[in-house]
């Protein structure tokens, strides 16, 4: 699969593929990442049509909010990566509270379309993650993923594995809730 593979930044001319990706995905359909960036209140109130016209939005920004993988050109998945202070979950959230005072950059959501699952995409939208964050002046990425052996649900591995960022270099710096660990990379 890695030869046929390619990876591009989310930007506004990608939406339709961004979309297949996200409808191929119960969760991903109503949610578009705007669990992570949106006040509960909001994200709740947009389920579905709104969270995906708020997405619609969020993709026309300069900065694109994460990566999209195709294979032989169809899109296959996606991985969402931004500075972390534009999610709003992040910043009130205890469990993911500020580990110190550093700026870094989050890794929090990645969907792979059905039809690409259990090849190995997670891990190279991980890659291609990071290297598209530190292009874009991250010097330190943190991720919130779930831990396989402590967690009982697969609908919940949208974070990514725990041992998915591990054997990327990342190093757990938190567990504050016996689940979900704090990871973080070192870019520079």
């Amino acid at each position: 699969m890695q030869n046929s593979v390619s990876f591009r930044p989310a930007t506004v001319d990608r939406l339709p593929d961004i979309e297949a990706v996200f409808d191929d995905c119960s969760g991903g359909r109503n949610c578009r990442c705007a669990y992570w960036y949106l006040p509960n209140a909001d994200y709740k109130a947009g389920w579905g049509e709104g969270n995906r016209h708020w997405f619609r939005n969020l993709v026309r920004q300069p900065r694109p909010p994460g990566v999209i993988a195709y294979q032989e050109g169809e899109p296959a998945g996606w991985c969402g990566v931004a500075p972390r202070a534009v999610f709003d979950r992040l910043r009130r959230s205890k469990p993911f509270a500020p580990i110190d005072d550093r700026v870094v950059w989050s890794i929090n959501c990645f969907i792979v379309r059905k039809s690409f699952r259990r090849q190995g995409l997670s891990r190279q939208l991980l890659k291609h993650a990071v290297e598209f964050a530190t292009t874009h002046g991250a010097e330190c990425l943190e991720a919130y993923p779930v831990d396989p052996s402590v967690a009982s649900k697969a609908s919940e591995l949208y974070p990514g594995t725990l041992s998915m960022f591990l054997d990327a270099g990342f190093v757990e710096v938190a567990r504050r809730l016996p689940s979900r660990p704090v990871v973080r990379l070192e870019c520079r």
